[in-house]
């Protein structure tokens, strides 16, 4: 079961007939020896991280004893569909972002933010706003959209990036781990049979709690522990004279393909295949078209109301890309090295091992998915199998639980960001972080959501 769900996965070359049947003595040493090689060539060597998960990627192959053609095959298809999802999202948000920066509609929304919360409430507020953004998109959409808020709150409010920052990442990474109609759970929720209003209610019960400790709790630890300027990757404009777009239109723009996704999650669940409406939705709310149209609309609520021309809009546009080239090059590897992770039967070694075990429920679900998170770098992969994994014991299970199951599947799946996920390198990328800074923060905060969700899944337990 587990490989017939992982064979769905976009670019995945998981399938009965194509799963190698290396032994564990093999695939073990050669996931471990692949991230340590991967981590000294960063850290000792400086080598950059593009090349580094790229040899990475060889060292686990290698190890493992996989023809080098199949290994090739495996990164070049999981770079390839990193790139072509992951990466043209990551241009399109930064185009969005170059222009919300460029026509002073951040400024907008940062003045706004600042001038209704003090020093003491900034971090919450941004807290909300990740967690509102990343409701119905994926934690990669969610983060180039807020990239350059977070950067402009960090520099006008004098708090440090991580102090603003980790709030509004954990904001994201919560809604993406546990609360539908968020893809990831919605995935747990099919496969389990699970009630999809009894999964909402008790994921924002988790959600909220679990938010607050990995966010604003967190973040004011995190902050003495790497302190970092904000990078100037998004600049605001030059004039501070001249005019920007109201904050209601502003909102409007941002929260544009936030409402096309959610319209498209919520017709997934309400509509019937092949009506017009469910037709429409769909293809409105599919992430690359949402944030395409964000993009075309902002030109003119934004960069027009903004007053400027045609050809400030152009070069804006052009502008934004640069920045961005070398992250979608880095998280594409990262897809890669993760493809290859996949392929080679780790992830299936890892079920395949705590499968069997006589542990709770609900704490086998956590864990399953945890060591999934783990070798794979996958919080979809996590998800996907866990609940295959699990979905036999689902049946006749109380529902509360049933969504509780889904809820410990979330949790985990989101646990210990690393090397090997796309996701790790992206917030390095952005906020300019070392790779061990990024653990101290980014990967600790994932891993304090990650058990924060589930002792309050296991509260939940006691108490429904």
């Amino acid at each position: 079961m587990t490989t017939d769900l992982l064979s769905l996965l976009p670019g995945s070359a998981l399938t009965a007939d194509t799963l190698p049947d290396i032994p564990a003595g093999r695939l073990v040493p050669a996931a471990l020896l692949g991230i340590a090689v991967l981590v000294l060539l960063i850290v000792r060597f400086k080598l950059h991280p593009f090349l580094s998960l790229t040899l990475g990627s060889l060292t686990v192959g290698a190890v493992a004893g996989v023809p080098m053609a199949d290994v090739l095959d495996s990164f070049t298809k999981g770079f390839g569909s990193t790139a072509a999802g992951v990466g043209i999202l990551i241009a399109l948000g930064a185009m969005f972002g170059k222009l919300l920066a460029d026509s002073g509609g951040a400024d907008e929304i940062v003045d706004t933010i600042i001038g209704r919360s003090g020093p003491r409430t900034l971090p919450w507020a941004m807290a909300g706003v990740g967690a509102i953004i990343g409701l119905p998109m994926f934690f990669e959409i969610g983060l180039v959209l807020l990239m350059p808020v977070i950067f402009l709150v960090a520099r006008r409010s004098g708090l440090s990036l991580v102090r603003v920052g980790i709030p509004a990442l954990a904001g994201l990474s919560a809604m993406h781990g546990l609360v539908p109609p968020h893809p990831g759970p919605l995935v747990a929720i099919d496969a389990l049979k699970a009630d999809l209003g009894v999964t909402l209610g008790l994921g924002i019960i988790v959600a909220i709690p679990t938010i607050a400790v990995a966010g604003p709790w967190f973040a004011r630890l995190a902050a003495r522990w790497v302190d970092v300027p904000a990078p100037e990757l998004f600049e605001a404009r030059e004039s501070e004279t001249g005019p920007r777009p109201s904050f209601a239109v502003t909102m409007l723009t941002v929260l544009t393909p936030v409402v096309l996704m959610m319209g498209k999650a919520l017709a997934d669940i309400l509509a019937d295949k092949g009506t017009p409406a469910r037709t429409v939705l769909d293809f409105l709310g599919t992430p690359l078209i949402a944030l395409l149209i964000a993009v075309i609309l902002a030109m003119f609520t934004l960069g027009r109301g903004a007053g400027m021309g045609i050809k400030e809009v152009g070069s804006s546009l052009e502008a934004s890309l640069g920045p961005i080239a070398g992250i979608i090059l880095i998280v594409a590897a990262g897809g890669g090295f993760k493809q290859t992770l996949v392929d080679t039967g780790i992830g299936q070694l890892v079920a395949d091992w705590i499968a069997g075990s006589g542990l709770s429920v609900l704490l086998l679900a956590w864990l399953v998915a945890v060591l999934i998170r783990l070798a794979t770098g996958s919080a979809t992969v996590a998800t996907v199998t866990a609940s295959g994994i699990l979905a036999p014991l689902a049946a006749g299970m109380p529902t509360t639980q049933v969504s509780l199951m889904v809820l410990a599947i979330g949790a985990g799946s989101v646990f210990f960001s690393h090397v090997n996920d796309a996701g790790f390198w992206l917030v390095k990328e952005y906020f300019g972080l070392k790779v061990g800074q990024t653990i101290k923060s980014w990967s600790v905060m994932e891993t304090i959501l990650s058990v924060t969700g589930l002792v309050l899944v296991l509260l939940l337990d006691i108490v429904v």
